[in-house]
């Protein structure tokens, strides 16, 4: 499969001439192209030795059986989503993630030390425990 990300300099070639090679030279499967700018999203499947374009689903996207995903348009960018239509994170998205997480058990454990302390401050060391 191929994805082709449009730019104005290069979109009426990747709409043409590098289709035409894909579909009869390559004979690629699939063909995607998406202009960030325009939004303009489209995918197409060959059939028979031609092109195809694919029909978009309800949410408007595009099945990638090579990928065993959906691509689609979300928040202005080309992202891909499960079968069951969850969005998949980018690896920046599951570092960040990742880095939430992490703030928020610091913050627990932060929070649990001054418990901690305030025990000690009042009752002096916890007991031993002897099981």
């Amino acid at each position: 499969m191929i994805v082709e990300i449009l730019s104005s300099a290069t979109a009426d070639t990747d709409r043409g001439l590098k289709k035409q090679i894909y579909q009869d030279i390559w004979r690629t499967p699939n063909y995607f192209w998406f202009d960030p700018d325009t939004l303009e999203f489209k995918g197409f499947e060959l059939v028979g030795g031609r092109y195809q374009e694919l029909q978009p689903n309800e949410a408007g996207w595009l099945w990638s059986p090579q990928l065993e995903l959906y691509l689609g348009v979300y928040n202005s960018k080309l992202r891909f989503f499960t079968p069951q239509g969850e969005l998949i994170p980018t690896p920046e998205e599951v570092a960040q993630q990742e880095r939430l997480q992490r703030e928020q058990v610091q913050q627990h454990l932060s929070e649990m030390e001054a418990l901690l302390a305030r025990y000690r401050e009042r009752f002096g060391e916890l007991p031993e425990n002897h099981s």
